[in-house]
């Protein structure tokens, strides 16, 4: 079971805070740092420091660490041209020596568009998939050829598709819960699919629902990694855990059920039904970025009883 660190810094984080977690993911045996991609604060509280953009967030990363993998769950689609972010993404991984992975999803909240004069789309599903085409296209094109896309919403004409990743095939992640179009999307373009905030039993039901879009589509099923994305909530005592959802303004029971909350026993037992649910990867999503102590119960405590 592989664990990664899951960050929200528009909930309030500047770039020596990711900073710090990002060093303390790579010195506490973590696989990867991850980030979302947002630019407003969800929810009350102070907006302040204000919001840092994942891939300029991730250049810098990449510079300064260099075990870990680095991605985003999941970077708007709506934020970025696909040709633009094809590029981006192919920098950073150069800048890290190969260690970026993109997720990239559709883009839902309305109101961050709202504040910083983003544009919205109506149709952002359609647009998902030519995106996803134009960047893993891109990057596919061997070097001396072109790229063309004709779609609906974009349009290339004999791009040089460079510069290419340093990776030969950078990981593209796809999640969601939607029945159909989702799990076709990722049997067609990830290389991993991931379900944010879902208890294993529905966890259970969208993989196979995965698996079987893949079968459909003529791929492998075991050729995707199954992951899910939790908040975390890990204590070595149960006041330590009250502490900690105290500090995050959610309650310990609330948290037990919808995450990985709880002693670190309890947090094992909590990862083997959603090993037996199919998940592979777990996220675990840290709220209260100034608690570095946090992700050490986590290697420390918990990641052992896992071998």
């Amino acid at each position: 079971m592989d664990l990664r660190v899951f960050t929200e810094p528009q909930q309030g984080a500047d770039y020596e805070t990711l900073l710090a977690v990002a060093r303390a993911t790579e010195q506490l045996g973590f696989d990867a740092f991850f980030r979302s991609d947002h630019y407003l604060r969800m929810g009350d509280g102070d907006p302040g420091p204000g919001p840092t953009d994942a891939w300029v967030t991730l250049a810098g990363l990449a510079r300064e660490t260099s075990r870990i993998r680095l991605g985003t769950l999941m970077t708007a689609g709506t934020f970025r041209l696909p040709g633009v972010l094809a590029i981006q993404v192919a920098q950073v991984d150069a800048m890290s020596g190969g260690r970026v992975e993109l997720g990239l999803g559709a883009g839902w909240f309305a109101e961050e568009h709202t504040a910083y004069g983003i544009p919205f789309p109506k149709e952002k599903f359609p647009r998902l998939e030519e995106q996803l085409a134009i960047v893993t296209g891109l990057w596919n094109t061997p070097v001396g050829e072109t790229f063309s896309h004709d779609g609906a919403h974009y349009q290339l004409t004999d791009s040089p598709a460079l510069p290419k990743p340093a990776q030969e095939r950078v990981p593209v992640l796809v999640g969601g819960m939607g029945k159909v179009r989702t799990p076709r999307l990722a049997a067609r373009y990830a290389d991993e699919f991931n379900i944010p905030f879902q208890p294993p039993a529905e966890s259970a039901e969208q993989f196979d629902r995965v698996r079987e879009a893949a079968r459909e589509a003529g791929r492998d099923p075991e050729s995707l990694v199954y992951s899910n994305a939790l908040v975390a909530c890990v204590g070595r005592d149960e006041a330590e855990v009250r502490r900690r959802a105290e500090a995050i303004g959610r309650q310990p029971d609330e948290l037990r059920e919808n995450g990985l909350a709880g002693t670190p026993g309890e947090v094992v037992e909590k990862i083997a039904a959603y090993r037996e649910a199919g998940c592979q990867r777990l996220y675990f999503q840290i709220l209260d970025l100034d608690d570095l102590d946090h992700l050490a119960v986590i290697a420390e405590d918990v990641a052992p009883q896992l071998d």
